[in-house]
């Protein structure tokens, strides 16, 4: 009765399926195959991998070019763009958002933002960028009340070496765990930073202490490569040890062009005696002769001379080292012509397409550091802020601290770029709003400005206009498309088509 049931055939255990990434032969034997927690390999390999990791920021031209690109593409050279959304019953409050755009404005220059009084806030956006991409991480203290200014807030950049990695502790009795300087609750969230009160590479042992900072106190920031990690790795990580070796690879094919450049051969005697065919020796004994450009000698009757020719620059070394920084290009954000300075044999399909991608991974890293890092600040901000009065309407009145969770609502807007080709862009721009496809707001802020700030910007041109009695004819003349395009925005799925040929009738009318 049980007829229906067989017995699998035994299959060999060589003729298992398996990935072949999981086996293990003389082929592989080298290949790691033990999972460990990535804060147990970065107790041991973190502080070496960021000392290494500043020298090619120093020494190395592309380590230090993707440094500038990072800051470049990220915080731009304008920083953030910061505007508040305050509102009321769905209507923005202009004049609140006014003045607190105008107060946090002027928080942001050195003398109130950083301790130091050295750095804006958008400077200070880029070195920790800067540190992200060169240490793995950011590590900002806050300053609050009495001599922080005229807000009472300001911040200060440290030093990531001023986090103790060696530092860890074992949970138990009541105490929390430190991971690499960084002491976690249950959840493994950070409660304090164990920090020395002066930089290692600068005090002795004897001379520093470490000192326990709650971490309402501290702004520490990491893109993580694994779950459950405590400490940030260097962007370089995955091709230091490329671009080291490439560094040596490069350095020794110049030293062989100078010496081949330099050393033309050898004399060699019968009786291995040069001194007759040798202009001077030196200091450790050796014979060597001296030829000047232009200039033939005659070999003494017995010697023969051997010539010395390296080949170098060899023929493969430009395709070596592009075949290398492609490789290199790959293991970073952003592209390989911008890291490498090469545009040798691109197109404008192959760039458009390589820079597109390269502007979605360069947007998301915005968006990171807005959640974590300018959001928090500006709300930090905002509370000293209003509980010092030190916000201010135009009637000298100051905001108040009741309507905080009011005056949080604000928005953060990312540098952008101009295209390859902007003229076919705006073109599509204006043909997708004039179809309902996209917005204005959608295109501005495409390149980092708000329709808002658009619309003031033409309304004041056409006020300058008409103070100063100027008309402006033909192309250079306001054609109303944008304010054409806002209201066919405004207007329902059945207005659009209307709005639409109106703004086209506009246009082709300017």
């Amino acid at each position: 009765m049980f007829g229906w049931f067989r017995r699998s055939p035994r299959v060999p255990a060589a003729g298992l399926r398996r990935f072949d990434a999981a086996i293990v032969n003389r082929l592989t034997a080298s290949w790691l195959s033990v999972n460990t927690s990535i804060d147990a390999e970065l107790r041991t390999d973190l502080d070496r991998l960021r000392a290494r990791s500043r020298d090619l920021f120093k020494n190395n031209e592309y380590a230090a070019k993707f440094g500038r690109t990072v800051k470049s593409n990220v915080v731009g050279p304008e920083g953030f763009r910061f505007q508040a959304r305050a509102a009321d019953a769905g209507s923005l409050d202009t004049m609140a958002n006014k003045a607190i755009e105008k107060a946090f404005w002027q928080w942001s220059r050195p003398d109130q933002c950083d301790v130091r009084g050295k750095r804006s806030f958008a400077d200070l956006c880029a070195a920790a960028m800067l540190a992200v991409a060169r240490d793995g991480e950011y590590l900002i203290r806050k300053r609050r009340g009495a001599g922080a200014g005229f807000f009472g807030y300001q911040l200060q950049l440290l030093d990531v070496d001023r986090l103790d990695t060696l530092y860890n502790v074992m949970p138990g009795n009541g105490r929390n765990a430190v991971i690499n300087g960084v002491e976690v609750d249950q959840w493994r969230k950070p409660v304090a930073y164990h920090l020395w009160n002066r930089h290692p590479g600068e005090a002795a042992d004897a001379e520093r202490q470490r000192e326990r900072v709650p971490a309402d106190e501290i702004f520490h920031g990491f893109i993580p490569l694994e779950d459950e990690q405590t400490r940030g790795v260097p962007w370089l990580h995955a091709v230091m040890r490329r671009m080291n070796d490439l560094n040596g690879y490069r350095e020794a094919a110049v030293i062989a062009a100078r010496i081949g450049a330099a050393k033309m051969g050898f004399f060699t005697a019968p009786d291995g005696d040069p001194s007759a065919v040798a202009d001077e020796k030196t200091k450790d004994g050796e014979f060597i002769t001296e030829a000047t450009p232009g200039t033939f000698g005659v070999v003494p009757a017995g010697y023969d001379f051997k010539t010395f020719n390296p080949d170098y620059p060899h023929a493969q070394f430009d395709a070596f080292c592009k075949a290398a920084m492609r490789g290199i290009a790959s293991g970073v954000p952003g592209s390989y012509h911008s890291l490498a300075n090469d545009l040798e044999g691109v197109s404008f399909s192959s760039i458009r397409s390589g820079t597109l991608e390269e502007r979605d991974e360069w947007m998301a890293i915005q968006r990171w550091l807005i959640t974590s890092l300018l959001v928090p600040v500006y709300e930090d901000w905002l509370d000293m802020a209003l509980l010092r009065g030190a916000v201010l309407l135009p009637n000298g009145s100051a905001l108040p601290l009741a309507k905080k969770t009011k005056f949080l609502d604000h928005q953060w807007q990312g540098r952008r770029w101009q295209w390859v080709d902007p003229l076919k862009d705006m073109a599509a721009s204006v043909l997708a709003i004039e179809n309902g496809l996209a917005s204005p707001q959608q295109i501005a802020a495409q390149t980092g400005r708000d329709i808002e700030e658009v619309i003031d910007d033409l309304a004041t041109f056409q006020q300058l206009l008409k103070a100063r009695g100027v008309v402006l004819t033909g192309t250079t003349a306001p054609t109303g498309t944008i304010a054409s395009a806002v209201a066919a925005s405004g207007n329902d799925a059945g207005n659009q088509d209307t709005a639409a040929k109106k703004t086209k009738a506009a246009n082709s009318g300017a």
